[in-house]
Formats: structure tokens, sequence, C-alpha cells
């Protein structure tokens, strides 16, 4: 038996080989295919294509404005020590002369 992806029943079964069924909400799934996805998802990837992970260095590639601050991030300015987090800004990290910040992965490079 396998959790369906959609509802969570735990009693999934196997019509086949590669598909599975749930007996509350008929929904079918390759266990496989699920999994491929899941792995896909989870990757953070920079303006460059490249996969981040909790560490790394990035490079902000153009200036991003600040609300509350007198002037913005400039481009090509580095940021050590990111972490990656859930949500539409997936980049915490603190940079120098502005505190802590969450970044959009789509606005760096990796260094």
């Amino acid at each position: 038996m396998q959790k369906c992806p959609s509802c969570a029943c735990p009693y999934g079964y196997a019509v086949s080989e590669e598909v599975y069924n749930c007996p509350e909400c008929a929904f079918e799934w390759n266990p496989n295919e699920i999994k491929k996805e899941e792995s896909q998802e989870e990757t953070v990837k920079d303006a460059n294509g490249n996969p981040l992970q909790d560490g790394d260095d990035v490079v902000i590639v153009k200036d991003l404005p600040v609300k509350g601050a007198p002037k913005p991030i400039k481009a090509g300015t580095k940021v050590k020590n990111i972490r990656i987090t859930d949500g539409d800004h997936n980049i915490d990290c603190k940079i120098n002369g502005f505190g802590s910040m969450a970044l959009k992965s789509e606005f760096v490079k990796k260094a």
C-alpha cells in the first residue's frame, strides 16, 4: 500500500506494476513520477539555472530597491552563507549595510 499524493489516504493499492489507485478519491499515480516531480520542485536555482544550497555564496545581478532604505542594493554585491526557504522570496541572508534580507533566487547568481 502507498499513501495517496492527492488526499493522503494511506490505502492506495497497486492496479498494475507502475500504477496505483486511491479508494477514497479515485486518484491514479505512478510513484516513480511523483518522486521525480518532488525532487525537481525542491531545487532552488539562480538566474543562470545553477542549483543553490544552504551556505552558498551568491552575487546580486541587478540593482534591487529596498523599501525604507535611501539607496538600492547594487548589482555585484556579494552575499555569503545564504539559507534556502520556502515561499516567493526563497533566500534568507544578511547583507552588509542592510541587515537581514529575503531575496528571490532569480536576482542572484552563484559566486
